[in-house]
């Protein structure tokens, strides 16, 4: 079998990592789970690297706490821990729920969370989470530290704008508090393909039966994951009635970029599926902020 590699290197820290991928013979590239990054360099899709850095081992990639005021998720977590924590499924349900559902349990327990990120797919379920509920990405560099939107991290399908000795440290979500919650929906084809349809995250703030605040993201809804922000605009500060979910769905339909896959969906099917999603999260996310 041909090596997909030439050099292994397996760093305890971060700037043992930053240092690593500077110095190690060139290409090289940061590598975690590994479950898209080696198919994707088997199959061409990504240039065979000289060197791989694992960084499972730094032990601030694994950490799953509770810092401040936020939720911290190494970005090395595998996504079964993700989805198997107490303090996730606390703080941030929708996340837990998507992780739940990426792939099998085989792949789940060796995908990371940053991987599921820095892949940059618009429907990758961990990420469309993550942005709904207002993460944070912390990013590590040889010219530092610095905390970033993770919206900011997407130039386009599959492109991310990390640099090459960029490396994702971790993220960090808002702690739930009375009257917040969190919900995640999807539909999947019934085999073959590892991508979803459709899937749609929703966070929201409740306030009686008003929606104060509302965070949603849906993919794939554009090129790159993001905040449905015009249809947040339609439900923040109104009660949840069915008029006002009838006006987010519009709202939705006029924002989303839909497109039609080969291999998953059809254009006019999503558009059909995304209200039905959109409403399935929201009143999940209402029901239990109510009881929050």
């Amino acid at each position: 079998m041909r090596r997909l590699w030439n050099l292994y290197l397996r760093p305890r820290t971060v700037p043992e990592a930053l240092r690593a991928i500077h110095e190690a013979p060139q290409p090289a590239a940061f590598i975690a789970g590994g479950t898209d990054l080696l198919l994707d360099i088997e199959t061409g899709r990504h240039p065979r690297p000289h060197t791989l850095v694992d960084v499972t081992d730094v032990d601030e990639l694994q950490a799953l706490e509770v810092r401040g005021d936020r939720l911290f998720v190494g970005a090395a977590v595998p996504v079964a821990r993700v989805a198997a924590s107490p303090l996730v499924r606390t703080h941030a349900q929708a996340l837990a729920e998507a992780c739940a559902l990426i792939a099998g349990p085989q792949v789940r327990n060796l995908a990371t969370l940053g991987g599921n990120v820095a892949h940059a797919l618009p429907a990758a379920d961990g990420t469309i989470a993550l942005v709904a509920l207002d993460a944070q990405a912390e990013v590590a560099s040889p010219r530092g530290r610095r905390r970033v939107p993770l919206e900011t991290l997407f130039l386009g399908p599959g492109r991310s704008a990390l640099g090459h000795d960029e490396l994702l440290v971790g993220f960090y979500l808002p702690l739930a508090r009375p009257g917040q919650a969190s919900a995640f929906r999807r539909v999947m084809r019934p085999q073959g393909v590892a991508l979803p349809i459709l899937n749609a995250a929703v966070w929201l703030r409740r306030e009686g039966d008003r929606v104060a605040d509302v965070g949603i993201a849906m993919g794939p809804s554009g090129p790159v994951p993001r905040r449905l922000r015009a249809t947040e605009a339609a439900l923040r500060g109104h009660a949840l009635t069915p008029e006002r979910v009838a006006a987010a769905k519009e709202a939705l339909l006029r924002e989303a970029r839909f497109r039609t896959s080969k291999f998953r969906a059809s254009e006019t099917y999503r558009r059909l599926l995304a209200g039905v999603l959109l409403e399935e999260a929201l009143q999940t996310a209402w029901a239990r902020a109510g009881t929050a």
